[in-house]
């Protein structure tokens, strides 16, 4: 497995972030359930996709600064066939080791309560369960979480 930083315009990277939307999507019954503005090579600090020794892509994960030293998790991701391996904890591990390496000192990110395997990741991972921030302040069924690095 190798985890590497790549551009958010990567072909990868691109095809990864759609299976993205498109499982969130179909969990949610909607296009787009994301609050506030979508995540992109503008506004995305650093980006990683998790590749399999043949250099299949299986997952990816990016971070958005939110000023103050505090990033936000965005696009996390791994294939459905690659879940429960671990990919998700590399992944993770690299955006927190590149946000600490920046002087960071902590992450956040939301996920949905119609995400329950995602929240049980991110609570495992060390992130507590915070108030909803920024864009998800008052949105129904957003749960934020933060890790102090």
């Amino acid at each position: 497995m190798k985890i590497e930083q790549v551009s958010w315009l990567d072909s990868d990277a691109i095809v990864l972030r759609e299976r993205q939307r498109a499982e969130i999507a179909a969990r949610y019954g909607t296009p787009d359930s994301e609050p506030g503005v979508a995540p992109s090579a503008t506004d995305v600090a650093v980006f990683f996709v998790a590749r399999d020794d043949d250099g299949t892509a299986v997952g990816c994960g990016g971070l958005r600064p939110l000023g103050e030293g505090v990033g936000e998790v965005k696009r996390m991701y791994v294939s459905p066939a690659r879940r429960g391996s671990g990919v998700a904890t590399l992944i993770l591990r690299a955006l927190e080791d590149w946000a600490r390496a920046q002087g960071w000192a902590s992450l956040r990110l939301e996920t949905g309560d119609g995400q329950p395997d995602a929240a049980r990741f991110y609570t495992r991972s060390g992130y507590g369960r915070i108030p909803d921030f920024g864009a998800y302040a008052g949105v129904e069924g957003s749960l934020c979480f933060e890790r102090l690095l």
